[in-house]
């Protein structure tokens, strides 16, 4: 067990990677639930019990695998479709994930979480309540690149950039099939993006990336199962879970910007 630590553990009492890894694997199962919230439950829970950079690289890999296997539900049709119905937010998501993450070790992220988790939240709560927050056509093609923007630039800080893009499909009303199918091919490209970009910043080598390599495996599980879930939902009640897990994630951003 201490050579199996040495090798895959990044340091870690046996403990605490246990915990990684279950909550990994809870991370795994939402994603296939609902599409997403994987790297943001990951580095929610893991900031509170691993160093900053271990934390970041740890859900890195796991990150790529799964959004690997929602990209090609559809198979290459499917993937061909969302790149070039979204190729704007996907530009813009790579180019600023590329970008912010050689600052991951020189801006402060309370700032920017708190930036993040604050419009999230209240966004969440008034479509809970039935507002229409809908973005109007004719300004679509502008909202699709401001928001790829703010999704890369929150990415390559935190490894998280999905609230930006379910924001923005929640307001123009996208299908569940077609909400799924994006969101798998965004952040399949982004975390590509992600784990290059740290690569050269130095936060994913070594025991790091082989931690991060570990968690694959619960990941995978956890998301079969949660794809099985997510397949009995409707579109009412999958938007209804959408809504709930933003509102949790932006309350949780904040958290981590307060320090709490």
């Amino acid at each position: 067990m201490e050579q199996f630590m040495a090798m895959f553990g990044a340091g870690l009492a046996l403990p605490l990677f246990l915990l990684a890894v279950a909550v990994t694997l809870f991370a795994g199962f939402v994603k296939g639930a609902v599409g997403f919230a994987m790297p943001m439950i990951m580095i929610s829970a893991f900031s509170s019990f691993l160093p900053a950079e271990v934390a970041l690289s740890g859900l890195i890999l796991p990150t790529i695998v799964t959004n690997l296997r929602q990209a090609g539900r559809d198979g290459l049709p499917g993937f061909r479709d969302a790149v070039v119905g979204y190729w704007r937010f996907l530009l813009a998501t790579v180019i600023f994930i590329a970008i912010s993450a050689q600052f991951v070790r020189d801006i402060p992220q309370s700032v920017f979480l708190g930036l993040l988790g604050l419009p999230i939240t209240v966004y969440a709560l008034l479509q809970l309540t039935g507002r229409n927050l809908a973005i109007r056509l004719e300004h679509q093609t502008r909202a699709e690149w401001l928001f790829g923007i703010v999704a890369g630039l929150y990415g390559g800080l935190s490894g998280v950039w999905g609230p930006p893009l379910i924001v923005y499909q929640m307001s123009l009303g996208v299908a569940k099939r077609e909400m799924l199918r994006v969101q798998g091919v965004v952040f399949l490209l982004g975390s590509v993006m992600l784990l290059m970009a740290h690569i050269k910043s130095g936060v994913v080598t070594g025991p790091n990336a082989v931690f991060s390599a570990a968690l694959v495996v619960p990941a995978i599980i956890g998301m079969v199962v949660g794809i099985r879930i997510g397949d009995r939902m409707d579109q009412a009640r999958f938007r209804w879970w959408t809504q709930v897990l933003l509102v949790l994630t932006g309350l949780n951003l904040m958290r981590r910007a307060l320090g709490l």
